[in-house]
């Protein structure tokens, strides 16, 4: 079980340090989608430190478990926040199929720590 929850993890900080990371420093993908979901740019910026921390509280996981498992309870709830933000604003589906596959990875990760590791 040790496994899983490594490999889940490691997944999860490389998406949201490239997540955290490509909000903050302002990529195009990002600053047009928050525009789109009508949310304002500062609240992008918000978001990405937000991603940094968790990956960071994943990192810091790999020698505490606890924190990990923390990160990937607040991973969960920013994920599952962000999709229901692109359902709230009526765009397609697809486009919050992202968040919910990655809070569904992030619990997936949480569950494992609370009952194999």
């Amino acid at each position: 079980m040790y496994i899983i929850f490594v490999v889940l993890e490691s997944f999860l900080i490389t998406v949201m340090t490239f997540g955290g990371g490509s909000k903050l420093v302002g990529a195009k993908g990002f600053v047009d989608m928050f525009e789109a979901i009508k949310l304002p740019q500062w609240f992008r910026v918000v978001t990405g430190l937000v991603q940094l921390v968790w990956a960071a509280g994943l990192i810091i996981g790999y020698w505490h478990p606890i924190v990990a498992a923390w990160a990937g309870v607040g991973i969960g709830i920013t994920m599952l926040v962000a999709a229901l933000t692109h359902i709230r604003v009526k765009q397609p589906f697809g486009e919050a199929l992202p968040g919910f596959v990655i809070t569904s990875i992030a619990t997936a990760m949480v569950l494992v720590y609370a009952y194999g590791v």
